[in-house]
Order: C-alpha cells, then sequence, then structure tokens
C-alpha cells in the first residue's frame, strides 16, 4: 500500500523569548549600546503617579528637574511621539524628537539625548536618567558631566516631591 504523497511543511520560524522590561530596564538596555551614555538609577520615596506627573511633564517642570535644561516646548505631538526644542541653560538650542510615554521617555536630536524613565517599586518609584552632547557621527556621547547631571536630576526630583 504506498502513502498518500504529502507536500513539504516549511519550516516553523523559530520561537524568540520575549521579555518585557519595565522603563527603567529598558533605559538601561538602550543606553548600553551608546558609547560613553551612564544611566543614573535611584529610589525615591513617592508613589509612582506623583513621580511621573512631574518627569512627564515636558514644559514645565522637567525643565526644573534636568540640570542642563532652561526648558522645553513641544511643538508637535501624534500619540506618543514628540517633537520638541530644547533650550539649554546657555542658550543652545536643540530640535528632539522621540516617544513620551507613562513612565518612558526618550528624544533625540542630532547632537544631543535625553532619556528618562520611572516604574512603580513597592510604595515608591525606581528612575532613571541618561542622556548628554552626542558625537556627531558616531553612537556614542561626549562623557563629560554625564554621570553629574543625572545625580543632580535625581536630587532635584526629590527636593521636588
Amino acid at each position: 500500500m504506498t502513502q498518500p504523497h504529502r507536500p513539504p511543511q516549511p519550516p516553523q520560524p523559530p520561537q524568540w523569548p520575549r521579555v518585557d522590561l519595565d522603563p527603567v530596564r529598558r533605559l538601561h538596555a538602550l543606553a548600553s549600546g551608546i558609547g560613553g551614555a551612564h544611566v543614573t538609577e535611584g529610589r525615591v520615596d513617592a508613589p509612582y503617579a506623583r513621580v511621573w506627573a512631574l518627569l512627564g511633564d515636558l514644559e514645565g517642570e522637567f525643565g526644573r528637574i534636568t540640570p542642563d535644561m532652561r526648558g522645553l516646548r513641544v511643538l508637535r505631538r501624534d500619540g506618543e511621539r514628540v517633537e520638541a526644542l530644547a533650550i539649554s541653560k546657555y542658550g543652545m538650542r536643540a530640535r528632539l524628537r522621540g516617544v513620551h510615554r507613562p513612565g518612558w521617555c526618550w528624544l533625540q536630536s542630532r547632537f544631543l539625548l535625553v532619556g528618562v524613565a520611572a516604574a512603580p517599586d513597592g510604595d515608591g518609584t525606581r528612575v532613571a536618567f541618561t542622556g548628554g552632547v552626542r558625537v556627531p557621527g558616531r553612537a556614542a556621547l561626549v562623557p563629560l558631566g554625564v554621570r553629574v547631571e543625572g545625580r543632580r536630576s535625581l536630587e532635584r526630583l526629590t527636593a521636588l516631591l
């Protein structure tokens, strides 16, 4: 007795593992691919909703928390996609583009990168900051002052809470 002919089955795609990262871990993952980047992480004793209300206020409190920034003005918003104009305390301007959603903000221009994340941690909140001046033509940041700016951001956030 002959077996019926069955066409060959196409190979099944591999089942890649899926890992969901909270925003703080995601910030670490993205920053690890950028030379000179440093993530400053800390925990604040305030509920996530209160912390993100400050960090997520791009045109208000965000500029008070970020030491080098005098202000940020949102120019356009399409869902979580944002385009903004940042003005440094030295008067320099940068047009930033990126993503802003609850617990997550990643904005970058040709010469500047700003990343901030927050995640609930019991009755407090874990926060993380990264950013700095980008090296033109390279996926790198100028490492000067990155650690100090991150610590200052964390201190300013804590003071506002």
